[in-house]
Parts: C-alpha cells; sequence; structure tokens
C-alpha cells in the first residue's frame, strides 16, 4: 500500500468528499451526488474552511483521497472551562474499508485534539450503523450519554 497522509481538505476534494459520504445506505438517501457538486455544498466547505474552530481532513493514498473526518473544536464551561472535540462525517473509501486507514485517520484525529488542547473527543453515530459503533467501541469510545436531534427543517 502506498504511504497514508493527512491534510486539510481543499475545494478540488469536494467531489471525493460528497462521493464517500453518499456511499452507503444512509448517505445515499441523504447527499446529491451531482456534476457539478450542489451549491449547499460549496457554501458548506467554505464555511468550514474559513472557520478556525473547524478542521475538514482528507486522508490521502498518493493523491487519492480514501477518507475523511471533520474536526470542531468547542470551547465549553463545563468541566472546568476545558475544550472538547466533535467528530463529524467520517468515512473511508468503501473500496479502501479493512485496511486499518480508519484506525490511523482516528489516531491522528486523537492526536490533533491533544494539540489543540482538547480535553475530551466526542463523537456522534447512527444506530443503524453497529459496524461504526464496533469500530468506535474498539478505538477506545464509550457509549457514555443518549444523543439527541430535532430537524429544523423538513
Amino acid at each position: 500500500m502506498a504511504e497514508l497522509t493527512f491534510r486539510k481538505a481543499t475545494a478540488d476534494d469536494l467531489s471525493a468528499i460528497v462521493a464517500m459520504l453518499a456511499d452507503d445506505v444512509l448517505g445515499a438517501a441523504r447527499e446529491r451526488l451531482e456534476n457539478p457538486l450542489p451549491q449547499p455544498y460549496v457554501t458548506a466547505f467554505g464555511e468550514i474552511d474559513r472557520d478556525p474552530n473547524n478542521e475538514l481532513v482528507v486522508a490521502c493514498l498518493d493523491d487519492m483521497v480514501v477518507g475523511v473526518l471533520q474536526l470542531t473544536f468547542i470551547p465549553s464551561l463545563s468541566h472546568v472551562g476545558s475544550r472538547r472535540a466533535l467528530i463529524e462525517g467520517v468515512r473511508v473509501s468503501s473500496s479502501h474499508r479493512s485496511l486499518g486507514i480508519g484506525t490511523k485517520l482516528f489516531k491522528w484525529a486523537v492526536a490533533r485534539s491533544r494539540e489543540r488542547g482538547c480535553q475530551m473527543l466526542q463523537l456522534t453515530t447512527n444506530k443503524q450503523r453497529t459496524d461504526a459503533k464496533r469500530f468506535y467501541e474498539a478505538l477506545g469510545f464509550v457509549a457514555s450519554h443518549e444523543g439527541m436531534k430535532l430537524a429544523l427543517q423538513s
């Protein structure tokens, strides 16, 4: 396998990222993989890219994007004013799963979160993603809280 590297995503990576987000049963129902991509993806990428508390990171084998995650750094008054990191939008390309890429991506995210002064790293996962839940637990994540969501648009 070629060398795995991690870097900040660029606008040129957007199509590959959306393709990974759309490449499962849940994602296929909510993402729109079109050419050109719908403008909301471009707008969201710009917002993430300009926000110093957000990092959209891609995993690459040579020049091919094979994984992605978004890290959001959240200052908090709780836990004596500690900072926490939130992981969202994790995907590894379906053609590159079971090669250890996800584990390496998470190890990178843990190190980056520590580097940014975070005392906690958290994530949510859809209850239908039982394989993902097992993966996160194997990495040491604990299902200590019950996550809840409220959809704000129909």
